[in-house]
């Protein structure tokens, strides 16, 4: 029996929407690297990109354990001396929730150019709405 090996041609991709109102972010955010990844289906195939679309929507609502919004720290550097940059949780929330959220994702992918193609295929909103209506995105729950 040989093992199954998926190619690229051949891949079916459906859109998937996660709405994080009220959700951990750790759990919304591995539930869409899983997706991204493909590992979801039977058919996953380590180095090949078969993964799904995922939007995100409501990420101004996620949920943050703990003191989390305090103490968890976002860090930026420009590459120039006194180029730190560091926001808290709070703040990220308040100014910048998609970024929040594509960096907890985008994490949990792998670190090489199949994962900043995987990458490209998470869509994460503010608010409710999104402009994807025409792919006709399936509704994903998240415990």
């Amino acid at each position: 029996m040989k093992t199954f090996m998926q190619k690229c041609e051949n891949i079916e991709r459906k859109w998937y929407v996660i709405d994080a109102d009220g959700k951990n972010l750790g759990r919304i955010a591995t539930k869409a690297a899983t997706i991204l990844r493909g590992k979801h289906k039977v058919t996953y195939t380590p180095h090949v990109d078969c993964g799904d679309y995922v939007i995100i929507i409501n990420a101004s609502k996620v949920n943050l354990t703990g003191n989390k919004l305090n103490d968890k720290m976002y860090y930026n550097h420009s590459g120039y001396t006194g180029g730190l940059r560091e926001r808290n949780a709070k703040t990220m929330v308040e100014k910048y929730p998609e970024e929040m959220l594509e960096r907890a994702v985008k994490g949990m992918l792998p670190h090489n150019r199949l994962g900043r193609a995987m990458g490209k295929k998470l869509f994460v909103y503010a608010d409710g709405n999104h402009k994807h209506e025409a792919q006709k995105p399936m509704e994903m729950k998240v415990d």
